[in-house]
C-alpha cells in the first residue's frame, strides 16, 4: 500500500511536471545525439584521412612504380640518356626513380600547405643530406620491416590539435638492389629484394576538418567531399606530371620501339580487354600474348592437349558449417593468395576458384613443352606451401587445413565461352571431368596424377605407389600415381610422412 501511494504521488507529480520532464529528456537526448554525432564525426574524421593519405600514397607508389618500369629502366641503355641525380646538371640526363621520388613529394607537398609528403630512407645518399628521423619515423620503420604490407598509421594529439602520420614501406625491386649494391657511395651495399628501402611519409593535420565538423554535419559532409577533391586532386597532379615525364621521354628515345606514351596506350588496351574478357589472369607473359591477337573477343575455341591441376581442401566443407562466415572468407583469402603466387610462379592459368577448390591449366592459352612438367612441379610447391598457410592459420587462431591434388593430360576444347555480353574463358571435355574424379582419391597432403600425365614426364617423376581405380562416368578403369617429388631443375619433394595410395 505505502509503495502504491508513493507510486501514484510520483505519478501525480510527473504530470504536474510534464513540460519540466520532457525538456530534460529532450536535453537528455540532444546529449546523447550530439555525443554520439561528435564521437562518429571524430572516427569519420579519422577513417577520411586515413583513406585520403592511403590513395596518395597508392598514387605516388604508382607513379614511381611506372616511372621506374617505364621510363628510367628502358631509358638507360639508350645512348645519350644519363639516369642520375644531377639530372639537371647534365644534357640528356633524367632523374634516378628515387629523385623523381624526392622532386615529386616536394612537389606535392608545395602545391598542398596542409599536407607534408616525402620518402625518408634510414641509409640516403651522401647527395641527399642528411637528416635525424623523429620518433614516429622510427616507429614507423621498425613497424614496416617487420610488416611490410601494412600501412603504419598513428594519430598525434596535443595541445588540442591532431596530427595524422601515415607511412607505407618503400620495397626494394631488383633493379633498385643492383644499383644500391654496386655504385660506389651507397651507404648500404646488402640490400636484397623485397627490403624496405624507406618509408612514404603523410603528415597531415585534422584541425580544419574537426573545426568543420563541429559546426554542423553539413560541415561533415563538405569536409568529406573536399578529402575526396583533395584525393582526385592530388591524383590529377600525378597523372598529369606522368604525361608530361612521357612526352619528354618520347623525343629522346625515339629509336626505342615503344615509347612511355605508347605503354600507356597498351595499358590502357589491356585493362579493358582483360575486363571484358578475361576478368584476371596472373601471367602478363599470358595477357601480352592475348593483346598481339586481333580475334581476343571472339567466342569460339580449339582442340588442344593441355594439363589440368585441380585442389581441392579435404573435409572444409564440414568446417565451414562450424564456423562464422567471416571466419570461413578470411581462411579461404589467405589460403587462396598463397595458391594464387604459386601458380603464378609457375605459369598456370587459374581457369575458376570454386569455393575452396582450385582449377588450373597448364599449356592454355600458351603452350609450352613442358607444361605437364611444371604442372607437377607447381602442385608440389602448393603442397609445400600448405605448411606456410597453416603457420598463418595457427597464428590467428583459425582450424589447419589439408589439400588434395589431382593432375591429368589430355585433349580438351579451349576458348571464349557464352555470349557477346557476357564471356568467359575456360576449357571443356573428358579430360577435365577425369582431372576431376582423380582429385576425388586423395587424401590431405596428397598429388595423384594420370598415366597420360605419367608419361609427359618421362623420368622427372618420383612415385611413391600406384593403383587401378574406376571413375564413376568412365568405360574402363584407370592407373593413377601418388607423387613423390619432381627431379630435375624443379628438385621439389613432399615430407615422408604424407599417405601413399
Amino acid at each position: 500500500m505505502i509503495l502504491a501511494m508513493l507510486w501514484n504521488r510520483f505519478f501525480r507529480f510527473l504530470l504536474k511536471r510534464i513540460v519540466l520532464v520532457l525538456a530534460l529528456l529532450l536535453c537528455l537526448g540532444a546529449g546523447i545525439a550530439l555525443a554520439n554525432m561528435s564521437r562518429l564525426s571524430t572516427n569519420l574524421i579519422e577513417s577520411q584521412a586515413i583513406q585520403n593519405a592511403a590513395l596518395h600514397a597508392q598514387s605516388f607508389q604508382q607513379a614511381i612504380a611506372l616511372y621506374s618500369d617505364s621510363a628510367a629502366d628502358r631509358a638507360k641503355p639508350v645512348k645519350g640518356i644519363t639516369v642520375t641525380h644531377a639530372y639537371l646538371n647534365q644534357s640528356g640526363g633524367i632523374p634516378l626513380p628515387s629523385t623523381f621520388a624526392l622532386e615529386l613529394g616536394n612537389q606535392i607537398s608545395e602545391k598542398n600547405p596542409e599536407m607534408v609528403v616525402r620518402l625518408f630512407s634510414e641509409y640516403p645518399f651522401p647527395w641527399r643530406g642528411a637528416r635525424q628521423a623523429d620518433a614516429l619515423e622510427k616507429d614507423a620503420i621498425a613497424f614496416l620491416q617487420k610488416t611490410p604490407r601494412s600501412p603504419f598509421v598513428r594519430f598525434e594529439r596535443k595541445d588540442g590539435h591532431t596530427t595524422l602520420f601515415y607511412g607505407e614501406a618503400s620495397i626494394m625491386k631488383q633493379t633498385c638492389v643492383e644499383c644500391h649494391n654496386t655504385h660506389q657511395q651507397s651507404p648500404k651495399k646488402d640490400w636484397a629484394v623485397g627490403d624496405v628501402a624507406g618509408v612514404w611519409e603523410i603528415r597531415q593535420p585534422l584541425d580544419q576538418f574537426v573545426e568543420k565538423v563541429n559546426r554542423n554535419l553539413q560541415g561533415t559532409f563538405a569536409m568529406l567531399g573536399s578529402m575526396s577533391v583533395i584525393g582526385l586532386s592530388g591524383l590529377t597532379l600525378v597523372v598529369g606530371r606522368l604525361r608530361q615525364t612521357a612526352k619528354e621521354l618520347e623525343q629522346r628515345v625515339r629509336e626505342r620501339t615503344f615509347d612511355l606514351a605508347q605503354a600507356n596506350t597498351d595499358l590502357e588496351k589491356r585493362n579493358s580487354l582483360i575486363r571484358q574478357v578475361f576478368g584476371r589472369y596472373l601471367s602478363d607473359a599470358v595477357v601480352g600474348t592475348l593483346l598481339d591477337q586481333p580475334t581476343g573477343l571472339k567466342l569460339g575455341g580449339d582442340r588442344r592437349t593441355i594439363t589440368i591441376l585441380t585442389s581441392d581442401l579435404r573435409g572444409f566443407s564440414t568446417l565451414s558449417e562450424r564456423l562464422p562466415p567471416e571466419k570461413v572468407i578470411e581462411i579461404l583469402n589467405l589460403y587462396l593468395e598463397d595458391m594464387a603466387e604459386v601458380i603464378n610462379q609457375y605459369q598456370g592459368t587459374i581457369d575458376e576458384f570454386m569455393g575452396d577448390g582450385i582449377l588450373v591449366l597448364f599449356g592454355a592459352p600458351l603452350s609450352q613443352a613442358d607444361d605437364a612438367l611444371r604442372a607437377v612441379a607447381c602442385a608440389c610447391a602448393m603442397q609445400l606451401t600448405m605448411g606456410l598457410v597453416n603457420e598463418k592459420l595457427q597464428a590467428l587462431n583459425l582450424p589447419q587445413l589439408e589439400m588434395g591434388i589431382g593432375i591429368n593430360t589430355g585433349e580438351v576444347i579451349v576458348g571464349n565461352i557464352g555470349s557477346e555480353k557476357r564471356t568467359k574463358y575456360g576449357v571443356v571435355g573428358s579430360s577435365v571431368n577425369l582431372t576431376y574424379r582423380i582429385e576425388s582419391y586423395t587424401q590431405g597432403g596428397q598429388i595423384l596424377i594420370s598415366e597420360q600425365t605419367r608419361q609427359a614426364l618421362g623420368q622427372n617423376v618420383q612415385i611413391m605407389g600406384e593403383k587401378q581405380v574406376h571413375p564413376k562416368g568412365f568405360e574402363n578403369p584407370i592407373t593413377i600415381y601418388d607423387v613423390y617429388g619432381i627431379r630435375g631443375r624443379y628438385n621439389l619433394f613432399l615430407p615422408k610422412d604424407k599417405p601413399i595410395v
